[in-house]
């Protein structure tokens, strides 16, 4: 039988993460310098008697960050959503051109455009399955990620002006 793994249960999220390190298991184990049975049980979502420390977390997301691994943050952010609380890459604009604001605000109310699509076609039945609370959830962590690079532009833009 497979796994439903969920976007939004920190568990799964970094299980679903680890296991997309180039090399899988075995690379990432090796980078922990840790066996991979050891990480395997420690990440499988099944097994209750092994979890990562907080240090562990972090360098798994480290790893997988730093290895381009798609989604590298999901876990933190599925770890924020239990608690009620969220967080966003804030990007450091390296340049500010007089457009990028303009520009930035189309991006934020796409992006928002793009949540209130994910909430309205969920909610056409009544029913929010699990999928579709996981693309919510990804839909909001877009639209806080374009109103921080928004914020940062503009704080950008503040500094060259002095």
């Amino acid at each position: 039988m497979t796994r439903k793994y969920s976007d939004m249960n920190q568990h799964d999220a970094l299980y679903k993460v680890a296991r997309a390190y180039p090399g899988g298991l075995e690379a990432l184990a090796a980078r922990l310098d840790m066996s991979v049975n050891v990480l395997r049980n420690k990440l499988a979502p099944g097994i209750e008697t092994h979890y990562p420390s907080f240090e562990e977390l972090s360098l798994i997301i480290e790893h997988c960050h730093a290895a381009g691994v798609k989604e590298a943050h999901l876990p933190l952010h599925a770890l924020l959503g239990r608690h009620g609380l969220a967080a966003f890459v804030v990007p450091e604009p390296t340049e500010v051109r007089e457009d990028d604001l303009s520009q930035t605000v189309c991006r934020v109310m796409s992006q928002v455009g793009d949540v209130a699509e994910a909430v309205s076609t969920a909610l056409l039945d009544g029913i929010i399955t699990d999928a579709e609370a996981d693309l919510i959830e990804r839909e909001f962590q877009g639209a806080l990620t374009v109103l921080g690079e928004w914020r940062a532009r503009i704080r950008a833009r503040r500094r060259a002006q002095d």
